[in-house]
C-alpha cells in the first residue's frame, strides 16, 4: 500500500525578475516499509523534494497524497500536526539544544503534541527511544559530552519519540566517518525491518546501497529509479578493517 502518492509535482521559486524551476514534475510512489534512497548532484532537487515530502514546503503544482490525504489542501496549523504526528526528521547537523540532555532533547516534540501526554509518559517514552538506538546509559549527558555518532543517536530517538509513520533522513551520515556511518545506516536498517518506511537523502553511492531502492534526480526530475540488492550494515561492521576505510574514504574524495 502506498504511503506516499506525488503526481505532477513542481516547484517554482520566484524573485522579481527570475523563476528557478527546483522540480518540473515529478511522479513517485512509496509504499509502506519502504527504504528509499534519494540521490542527485547540488541542485538536482532533491532537498526540495524533501522538503515538499516533509510539509516543509509546499509544492507550486500538482498533487501530494499522504496516506490518501491531500496535502496541498492543508491549513498550516494541519500541517504541524502531520510533521508532529506522522514524520520523524533526522538531520546532518543533529540540531540538538547544546544545554539539555539527551533525554530532554528526545521530549521535546511531545512538548507539542496536541495528545499533552503527562510528564511520566514523556519521560518513559523518551528512554525508550533512547534505548531503542543504545543510549539508555547516556540519558543524561549533554550533547558536547557525546561523540558525533552518540548525537546523531540521540537525533534519531528524537525522531521516534512520537512514533511516526515516515522517518526523513537528510544526510544522516554525512558529518560522521565511514565506521559510524555505518552503525547508524545499521539502527536505520533495523527500524526498517521493523515496518518504519525511511526516505535518505544523500550524496554518497556507498551509502545508498544500504536501502531497498534509490532514485535519482537531476533538473528537478527523477532521471532513475531503480531496486537495489540491499547490503547489510550489520555485516560490513562485523568485516571492517582499515583497508575498507581508506577505500571509502577516497571515494568521497
Amino acid at each position: 500500500m502506498s504511503i506516499i502518492q506525488l503526481r505532477g509535482i513542481t516547484r517554482t521559486y520566484r524573485t522579481e525578475s527570475v523563476a528557478v524551476d527546483a522540480l518540473r514534475g515529478v511522479d513517485l510512489d512509496i509504499d509502506e516499509g519502504e527504504f528509499l534512497a534519494i540521490m542527485g548532484p547540488s541542485g538536482s532537487g532533491k532537498s526540495t523534494l524533501m522538503n515538499i515530502l516533509g510539509c516543509l514546503d509546499r509544492p507550486t503544482g500538482g498533487s501530494y497524497l499522504l496516506n490518501g490525504q491531500d496535502v496541498a489542501r492543508l491549513s498550516r496549523d494541519q500541517l504541524a500536526r502531520i510533521r508532529n504526528r506522522t514524520l520523524g526528521f533526522v538531520f546532518q547537523n543533529f540540531h540538538l539544544l547544546p544545554r539539555t540532555s539527551a533525554r530532554e532533547n528526545v521530549e521535546l516534540p511531545l512538548l507539542y503534541s496536541e495528545d499533552e501526554p503527562g510528564w511520566k509518559e514523556i519521560h518513559n517514552r523518551s528512554v525508550e527511544a533512547l534505548k531503542i538506538v543504545g543510549l539508555a546509559d547516556r540519558a543524561e549527558h549533554t550533547p558536547s559530552e557525546l561523540s558525533g555518532g552518540q548525537q546523531q543517536r540521540v537525533a534519531i530517538a528524537r525522531a521516534l519519540v512520537t512514533k511516526p509513520a515516515l522517518l526523513l533522513a537528510d544526510e544522516p551520515t554525512g558529518n560522521l566517518d565511514s565506521r559510524t556511518s555505518l552503525e547508524i545506516i545499521d539502527i536505520i536498517q533495523k527500524l526498517n525491518r521493523e515496518g518504519l518506511t525511511i526516505l535518505m537523502v544523500t550524496h554518497e553511492s556507498d551509502i545508498a546501497t544500504f536501502a531497498h531502492r534509490t532514485i535519482v534526480m537531476r533538473d528537478g526530475l527523477i532521471r532513475t529509479d531503480r531496486l537495489n540488492e540491499p547490503r547489510s550494515a550489520r555485516e560490513a561492521i562485523l568485516n571492517w578493517n582499515d583497508e575498507d576505510a581508506e577505500e571509502i574514504e577516497t571515494e568521497k574524495m
